[in-house]
């Protein structure tokens, strides 16, 4: 049997010491500007559901009652009869 040397053993991460990589600046730019987007995108839903929400209070103030039947993507009745097209060629 070969005994297994130092360097041979894996070594844990958590066994060497920590260093900390240096951002360059374009890295530091482009976390900031993902931190902004990030900040508009969820000031946006916020707005969002604040227009949602009141509305939906006008609605109890108003005393609209919610549909009495399902709401459906399709109208009633058979659809229409559409010609068939031929594919588009490249």
């Amino acid at each position: 049997m070969e005994s297994q040397t130092q360097t041979d053993t894996p070594v844990h991460p958590a066994d060497q010491p920590f260093e900390v990589e240096r951002l360059s600046r374009g890295g530091a730019l482009l976390y900031v500007f993902h931190g902004i987007g990030v900040t508009l995108g969820m000031g946006i839903l916020w707005m969002l559901e604040v227009v949602r929400n009141s509305y939906f209070r006008l609605l109890d103030r108003t005393n609209v009652k919610a549909r009495t039947r399902p709401a459906s993507a399709f109208p009633p009745g058979r659809p229409r009869r559409r010609p068939i097209a031929d594919a588009p060629h490249p």
